[in-house]
């Protein structure tokens, strides 16, 4: 990480609000590369210290679980999770709806688990972003490794189980209106 075109960046395939469950595909792509991201910042603080790249890199990974993150979140537990359980609540014999709105309650604790986990992790990132803390602690490694760690399993079972039964669930209409409603909630028009 010795120069700035050594990050990963933040870019992803272009995708419009018309096209939701693709955008938060492509969110999914955007948490993967901000953690990845992070874990490498944490190896390269290791070997070279607080230097400009490193907060470059934290600016960058702060910058998107401070903002894009939490919106992605909203998305999902406006628009992705209600309908399934619905459908469990609606069915309640259905053993299949019942288990997606079992993981669908994980997945919702996943996300309260993983802003408490982000409120950690952001305040030793957010010192060497702006320069205040020279070295990470074994304390903010271990808050840093937490926030990763939860990403992982919940990323996969949202895209093998939840995306796809919620995609099959809406009326074209709805998903139209899925994303009028992410578009306005970021001030797209």
């Amino acid at each position: 990480m010795t120069s700035r075109t050594a990050l990963p960046g933040l870019r992803s395939p272009g995708v419009g609000f018309e096209q939701p469950f693709e955008m938060l595909d492509a969110c999914h792509e955007r948490i993967g590369r901000s953690l990845d991201l992070l874990a490498r910042l944490c190896a390269h603080a290791h070997a070279h210290g607080a230097d400009e790249a490193g907060r470059d890199a934290a600016r960058d990974v702060l910058r998107y679980f401070d903002i894009a993150a939490p919106l992605h979140h909203g998305d999902e537990e406006r628009h992705v999770f209600p309908p399934l359980l619905a459908r469990a609540a609606a069915h309640p014999g259905d053993v299949a709806a019942a288990e997606v709105a079992a993981l669908v309650a994980r997945l919702q604790r996943d996300h309260i688990a993983m802003a408490a986990a982000w409120s950690q992790a952001r305040v030793p990132l957010a010192a060497w972003a702006a320069g205040d803390l020279p070295a990470f602690e074994p304390g903010h490694l271990a808050a840093f490794d937490r926030f990763i760690a939860l990403h992982a399993d919940h990323l996969r079972r949202e895209d093998a189980v939840i995306y796809p039964a919620s995609r099959a669930m809406l009326s074209a209409e709805a998903v139209r209106a899925m994303g009028r409603e992410m578009a306005g909630r970021r001030g797209v028009h």
